[in-house]
């Protein structure tokens, strides 16, 4: 059977299979099961495929994964969030979208402790959504910016999306999560200059208001105290892997610890909040290493069918310019942000992406940070984003969900723009990792 086929038999398989409701990575399990029966000899196939089950979770790389997740669910448990917002909102003046810029801010410095997009947006949402609504803020400013915000988690170090994409497309965990933190920081600048623009624009999108005169002393003992502990686990995450003193299991480690620490100095850490941690962290791991078994088996299928190998020889043989190839690549990541999550999108297209970027003499550090971008769309991409359903859950009442897809709309297209200039400027993704100390 000639390769295309093949991969159009695979593809439609899995698209039927995701259709009829099945979840992703048992879909990607019996497409599994029935290619190592088809392409590795029957039963013998099947055993291979258990040692495959085997070798793929009990790894030291899925480690920062479990406690990046753990990291998020401290946070999320011990309401550490209203404290950090509250710091950020003393420091800002009267500027356009004073509070939707708050929701900027505040999911840059949550990105650096929940690396989970859902669990930011929740935060934000309960506390900035009914004080948006109190002020005369438009839906349209209130939770466009807040569900944007949630998505910089992926794009700022600790990522758990950035660690599993360096697992499934064999690329340095420790140089992606390095390498997204230039970009992260640009998406948060877009979707700030596009906030302040457009209530230049539109006063009425979010009215101004009186805000009362904070003192320095004020701002700087709440920064001392809530924003400057969040720079001491960022250097327990981020700074150690760039130092060269930790690889990134052991820098998850000593993140996971710090916000441990943070919840008890705070007095915020109780029986209660290590109890809902732990299976928060239980539950959604054992859903991310179960995909990971299931994208991990899916590959080495595709690999045993010899269509992953046609597909790079038929596309480096086109007859377009590399770049061509990479937008091309990255309209269908788009394409299938509209009714799939970042994490089944990502198992599907890397393992057939990335040999192609590799032949194309691509830099894989610098397409997984686009990859990662562009991943981050599909949270908030109508119709089935799951940022979107998140936003319903915690908006007000009488939020509809096409206020919700109007809301996120316009910081899709900040994400394609913060695309473009990455791909545009390499260096914004290649610089701080080229300078690590090894």
């Amino acid at each position: 059977m000639e390769w295309w086929l093949v991969l159009l038999l695979i593809f439609g398989s899995l698209l039927v299979v995701l259709a009829s409701g099945m979840p992703v990575a048992f879909g990607l399990l019996l497409l599994s099961l029935m290619g190592a029966y088809i392409y590795f000899g029957g039963q013998a196939g099947l055993v291979l495929l258990i040692f495959g089950v085997s070798s793929s979770v009990a790894t030291f790389t899925n480690l920062p994964i479990l406690l990046f997740v753990l990291m998020g669910e401290v946070i999320f448990h011990s309401g550490i969030a209203p404290n950090l917002i509250d710091a950020i909102d003393k420091w800002l003046g009267h500027l356009p979208g004073r509070l939707a810029l708050v929701a900027v801010g505040a999911g840059v410095l949550l990105a650096t402790l929940t690396g989970v997009s859902m669990a930011s947006a929740a935060m934000l949402g309960t506390v900035l959504v009914p004080e948006m609504e109190k002020r005369g803020y438009k839906k349209e400013m209130s939770i466009g910016p807040i569900m944007a915000s949630g998505t910089l988690a992926a794009m700022i170090p600790p990522s758990a999306l950035a660690v599993l994409l360096g697992i499934v497309g064999d690329v340095s965990i420790g140089k992606t999560l390095i390498a997204i933190i230039i970009p992260g920081l640009l998406m948060a600048s877009v979707f700030a200059a596009y906030i302040i623009i457009r209530c230049k624009l539109q006063p009425s999108l979010a009215p101004s208001y009186e805000v009362s005169h904070v003192p320095l002393r004020d701002k700087l003992t709440a920064a001392a105290c809530n924003i400057l502990p969040v720079g001491i686990i960022i250097f327990l995450v981020t700074g150690v892997i760039f130092l060269g003193i930790a690889t990134p299991s052991e820098a998850a480690a000593t993140g996971a610890l710090g916000c441990f620490l943070l919840a008890a100095a705070q007095r915020t850490l109780n029986w209660q909040v290590v109890k809902k941690s732990a299976f928060g962290t239980i539950r959604v791991a054992a859903m991310i290493l179960i995909i990971l078994v299931g994208a991990t088996l899916f590959g080495q299928v595709m690999a045993a069918s010899g269509t992953t190998q046609s597909l790079v020889k038929f596309v480096v043989g086109l007859d377009l310019p590399p770049i061509v190839i990479l937008i091309l690549m990255m309209i269908v990541v788009f394409i299938l942000g509209c009714p799939l999550d970042a994490v089944p999108i990502l198992m599907i297209t890397v393992p057939l992406f990335m040999p192609i970027v590799q032949a194309l003499g691509y830099d894989p550090v610098w397409f997984a940070v686009i990859m990662l971008i562009n991943l981050e769309v599909a949270p908030i991409s109508p119709p089935f984003g799951l940022v979107l359903f998140v936003m319903k859950g915690v908006a007000p009442p009488d939020t509809t969900m096409e206020d919700i897809f109007k809301a996120s709309i316009p910081f899709c297209i900040c994400d394609l723009v913060s695309i473009a200039l990455v791909m545009a400027f390499p260096a914004m993704a290649l610089w701080l990792p080229s300078i690590m100390l090894k």
